[in-house]
């Protein structure tokens, strides 16, 4: 197998499948300093089925030294979207899960430069996090131009599938919002055969403005910028955790 391939499998952990990149081209030394210097002190602790095999829940306010709400961002990409929300709101803890290793080191460098304190950074598989959220504890969730996945028979890599959907069901608070932002139609398409039609979520749209329109707090990512370049229409979907 190559980089798409299945996790390393640990004593115990389930067969989880993993596919895309973990690692791209040489980082930058800037890059390589940010990972040495500053990840461990921002990732989790007891994530991964090795450290915490029991999967026993994490103590968020230990983590962050408060019982601020909490918020979920899976697959930040290069983290510009993330730093927006920390610096918009600085009273909310954010986690951010992101697996590609030169994403991670691009957030690691915002960070700096914005001098943040309210993240925390998963360098993995956010079904490994959400395996270890206290159940009820995210307030707020964001997938934001998630990897495509074109080809049909790929469409069940998708994040908005029930191996997905069903752990981040259970660690939204109720009343929680789920925003989802991609430019692929056939995207949307399956996350509204699949999320609304749950008995744990609904969708919050009452007239096209409300999926054509960007949220107001919304920080446009260079992956919308790509899609924008390149003709394609952003869709901003928005579900409530009932």
């Amino acid at each position: 197998m190559d980089d798409h391939q299945r996790k390393k499998h640990v004593s115990g952990a389930p067969w989880r499948n993993f596919y895309g990149r973990i690692k791209g081209k040489g980082l930058h030394q800037s890059h390589e300093r940010y990972l040495e210097e500053d990840l461990d002190k921002l990732a989790p602790k007891n994530v991964s089925w090795k450290e915490n095999p029991d999967r026993n829940p994490l103590n968020l306010s230990e983590l962050f030294g408060n019982d601020n709400p909490v918020w979920l961002e899976v697959g930040f990409g290069g983290g510009e979207h993330l730093v927006h929300q920390a610096q918009q709101n600085p009273d909310v803890n954010i986690i951010g899960c992101e697996p590609y290793i030169n994403g991670v080191a691009t957030l690691l460098g915002k960070i700096r430069k914005a001098g943040v304190t309210n993240l925390s950074v998963h360098p993995g598989d956010a079904r490994d996090m959400m395996d270890v959220l206290p159940e009820g504890s995210i307030e707020k969730a964001f997938l934001l131009y998630p990897d495509p996945w074109p080809k049909a028979r790929h469409h069940r890599r998708r994040f908005v599938t029930p191996e997905h959907l069903d752990p981040l069901a259970k660690c939204l608070k109720a009343g929680s919002v789920f925003r989802v932002a991609t430019d692929i139609e056939d995207y949307v398409r399956q996350t509204l055969e699949q999320v609304p039609t749950r008995d744990d979520f609904e969708w919050l749209a009452e007239s096209p403005t409300d999926w054509r329109n960007a949220w107001p707090d919304w920080y446009s990512t260079r992956y919308e910028q790509k899609a924008l370049r390149e003709g394609r229409t952003p869709h901003y979907l928005t579900f409530r955790k009932l």
